[in-house]
């Protein structure tokens, strides 16, 4: 996908807030709402948390978002791809981008929380696939039968600054 592009975005965007309604009815269903860690609207837009999106031109393709948990620790949040983008490595260029920015901000690690069940196979392997292991809870969460927990250990070694957008050649 030639014209993708990833970059800091506003999750108040009427696009992006239909496709975090989409994520948040996926996140939140078979689960206890206790178990349900999906981030809303309201919460994206705390200082906190960087909030990205990937587009080809004006389409919205997905979205994600870094939330700092403390100055050496990060966590991924509101990961999701339209269904229609699904499949071409865009999730990856996504989470990608994020750890990057994990970096550049010198971060020992980046952790996650998904889900345990079935639906949330092809979040678990991607996540393997860029490194993430699995890990005991951590933050303010605690054990339970609905989560997975995942953890990427980062080199000490820093990027140079992100530009406010960036280009993604290939197959995103």
């Amino acid at each position: 996908m030639d014209g993708l592009r990833i970059g800091l975005d506003d999750p108040r965007a009427d696009d992006i807030r239909e496709l975090l309604a989409v994520h948040l009815t996926f996140a939140r269903s078979e689960r206890l709402p206790q178990d349900a860690h999906a981030l809303d609207v309201g919460d994206l837009v705390n200082p906190s948390i960087t909030f990205v999106s990937a587009r080809n031109g004006c389409q919205l393709l997905a979205v994600g978002a870094l939330r700092e948990i403390d100055d050496e620790h990060g966590e991924i949040k509101s990961m999701h791809t339209s269904h229609a983008a699904r499949g071409q490595g865009i999730g990856a260029s996504v989470l990608t981008y994020l750890v990057d920015i994990a970096r550049e901000r010198a971060y020992r690690r980046v952790s996650l929380e998904t889900g345990s069940d079935s639906m949330f196979v092809p979040a678990r392997s991607l996540y393997a696939k860029a490194g993430f292991v699995l890990c005991e809870p951590f933050g303010d969460y605690r054990e339970s039968p609905t989560s997975t927990y995942m953890t990427l250990e980062l080199a000490g070694v820093q990027c140079g600054p992100r530009p406010r957008s960036t280009p993604v050649s290939g197959g995103g």
